[in-house]
């Protein structure tokens, strides 16, 4: 583990599909979805798979490599002035301005120095047990840990 205090969205296969088919719904030419999702540092994923594998080894922790961001930003400042917060979902339509910025040389938007991103680190976070429930959603995860056996169904 590079920084233990690293946080980065999660989402099941289902929710991902859940966020698909919410935007085709909901959306319109240019529209970006985002769905809001959990989070969680990589101690407590490292934590969650040690103890899903029953794991005795040790976490090490080695410190940050070059590059690396603390968190993911799904939506920035700019981007949250014009959202619609549609439930589980923020809605960012499409920037349809036109490119006249001459307004800009004499006053400018407060708003979006007084928005906050949407980022892993001020979403709601995922204890162990959680990220565990959330891991066992993976076919493989079970398949690896709970000894599941994957079965071939053909449909015609």
């Amino acid at each position: 583990v590079t920084d233990p205090d690293m946080t980065r969205f999660m989402m099941s296969l289902e929710s991902a599909v859940e966020l698909v088919l919410f935007a085709f719904n909901n959306g319109s030419n240019g529209d970006i979805f985002v769905m809001k999702s959990p989070a969680t540092t990589i101690a407590t994923l490292a934590q969650a798979i040690k103890e899903l594998y029953k794991s005795e080894s040790s976490i090490k922790i080695i410190g940050s490599r070059h590059g690396e961001k603390l968190y993911e930003t799904l939506i920035n400042r700019e981007e949250m002035v014009k959202a619609t917060d549609m439930g589980d979902f923020f809605r960012i339509p499409a920037d349809t301005r036109d490119l006249n910025y001459n307004k800009f040389f004499t006053e400018g938007t407060r708003e979006v120095s007084q928005a906050d991103e949407y980022n892993s680190h001020n979403t709601k976070r995922l204890t162990i047990e959680e990220t565990k429930e959330l891991l066992l959603t993976l076919r493989f995860i079970r398949q690896d840990v709970l000894n599941e056996k994957q079965e071939l169904v053909y449909e015609p």
